[in-house]
């Protein structure tokens, strides 16, 4: 198997016909290694593309029973074809995704196949399969775009969540509403209701549109080739601050954690140091900041994070560092736990927060252009592999993409996602035959470019429905009174010293 990639991807990186890979591998003109005609070029062409996502997969962990027909490789391959399709419904995805799987990739797949059995396939091994699949994406991500993994020795990733609409049925509600939906009501007897006014009907609306089943999704996005890394899904009204805390443990040693104002609290800043990972977090009105507190060296920006609770539990302050950034209307106040200027400057955080906004991107990404605003599926079980598998399909499909740019030295800005989801999904209608000119994937992908127009600034037009939001307030900062500068000096006694 791992001949046959390598010879794959030599053919497919030369730009090769794959007429010529057909004759090397079997020795015949017109017949593969199974006795099978040979496949069109569309076909062999999204064949590459998953040997060179999967390469690094093992699957050796993972075994099916012989009586399914599947192989691991062939259910990641049908599985991602599922979600890359642009069919409207789930039943018309799987049936083109099981016609092209069959040309693609025939070992392993079985001959015939119901929706049904595919998804009780699919919901049984999609957590293994998804955790092998993005061991082996990130290790593409490591090899493949060296260049941009790390960023001022740092491995930055940002942090955020989203929601995502699911449709209104029993078994969504039971999971994905949030708690207090949740719960179970009595029915009341309809006699001697009163009568609803017009605004109590709106309300009522309201809040039933705001308990509405939807699945909350957390991504820890590299900002360095501006691809996901990790991801959690919850209800909605689950906390994004422990998704990222489970995530944790998958961060390089070098991690640099970058995220808005809903990632604060001495509880959650205190794991991410404990576990040695650094943070760089904008803050605001909401925190209460410390300092001249007397038991660190202070220079220009150290503060201190010493709430009421960890006072009284002796627990220490934690030692951090003030940055305001200049933003385009308002100041930032940032926050991180590298105190060293020389290490980071204060205008090297401001851009490495400034790359924060393409997590925003990703998301508007996944949402609109690959239309995962809302999910289709009427199971909960269905519905989250329906999100699994729709951010592991994007993540695949882009990382190829700027693995093919970066080959070419097109910077990865360029990139248009709605161009690359046009150059797989052509070949993905034509699989049965070969590509007209001009429209093979390699050519596709060649040209999956954003234009080079040059936008007007729009930000002076004045909709009527535009939103000019106050100003964020600057962060409580005060100095320390002499009770606390007596109760940190006795805790820092204790501990030997705070670390730096």
């Amino acid at each position: 198997m791992q001949s046959r990639f390598s010879v794959i991807l030599f053919v497919a990186e030369t730009e090769g016909t794959i007429e010529s890979l057909t004759r090397k591998e079997s020795g015949m003109s017109h017949r593969d290694r199974d006795g099978h005609t040979a496949c069109s070029q569309n076909a062999q062409d999204l064949r590459t593309v998953f040997c060179w996502l999967l390469e690094s997969a093992e699957f050796g962990s993972i075994r099916f029973r012989r009586e399914s027909g599947w192989s691991p490789e062939a259910m990641c391959v049908a599985a991602l074809l599922w979600c890359w399709s642009d069919e409207k419904f789930l039943k018309w995805r799987f049936q083109s995704a099981l016609k092209i799987v069959n040309q693609v990739w025939r070992q392993g797949v079985p001959r015939r196949l119901s929706r049904q059995a595919f998804m009780k396939m699919l919901r049984r091994w999609t957590g293994p399969l998804v955790i092998v699949l993005a061991a082996a994406l990130r290790t593409r991500m490591e090899t493949a775009l060296h260049a941009r993994f790390c960023i001022a020795g740092y491995v930055v990733f940002g942090g955020d969540g989203s929601r995502l609409e699911l449709a209104r049925t029993l078994s969504n509600e039971a999971r994905f509403s949030p708690a207090k939906s949740r719960r179970k009501r009595k029915s009341k007897s309809r006699r001697g209701r009163t009568r609803r006014t017009a605004a109590a009907r709106k309300r009522r609306a309201r809040h039933k549109k705001a308990d509405s089943p939807q699945l909350w999704l957390t991504t820890l996005w590299h900002a360095g080739t501006g691809l996901p890394w990790d991801w959690r899904t919850g209800p909605s009204d689950s906390s994004e601050r422990q998704h990222l805390l489970e995530m944790i443990d998958g961060l390089p040693p070098n991690a640099l954690i970058t995220a808005d104002a809903g990632f604060v609290g001495y509880e959650f800043w205190s794991e991410l140091l404990t576990n040695g990972r650094q943070f760089l977090i904008r803050v605001g009105g909401n925190v209460r900041l410390l300092k001249k507190l007397g038991v660190f060296r202070e220079s220009a920006g150290t503060v201190f994070l010493w709430p009421k609770d960890a006072m009284k539990a002796a627990q220490p302050p934690l030692v951090l560092r003030l940055i305001v950034v200049q933003g385009g209307r308002h100041p930032m106040y940032l926050v991180t736990s590298i105190l060293d200027k020389k290490r980071l400057s204060d205008q090297d955080l401001a851009g490495i927060y400034a790359l924060r906004w393409g997590l925003e991107l990703y998301y508007r990404h996944f949402k609109q252009t690959f239309e995962r605003r809302k999910l289709r599926s009427h199971k909960a079980d269905n519905a989250e592999c329906e999100a699994h598998w729709s951010m592991i399909a994007l993540w695949a499909m882009l990382l190829y993409a700027e693995h093919y740019f970066h080959r070419r030295h097109v910077p990865p800005k360029r990139m248009s996602v709605a161009a690359v989801l046009r150059a797989y999904r052509i070949p993905m209608r034509e699989y049965k035959s070969d590509p007209d000119p001009g429209e093979s994937l390699w050519q596709l992908l060649a040209i999956a470019k954003t234009d080079g127009y040059k936008r007007k600034n729009k930000a002076s037009r004045g909709f009527p429905k535009k939103k000019y939001d106050p100003a964020p307030a600057a962060p409580d900062l005060r100095n320390a009174t002499r009770s606390e500068v007596l109760r940190a000096k006795k805790i820092a006694s204790k501990l030997k010293g705070l670390p730096a």
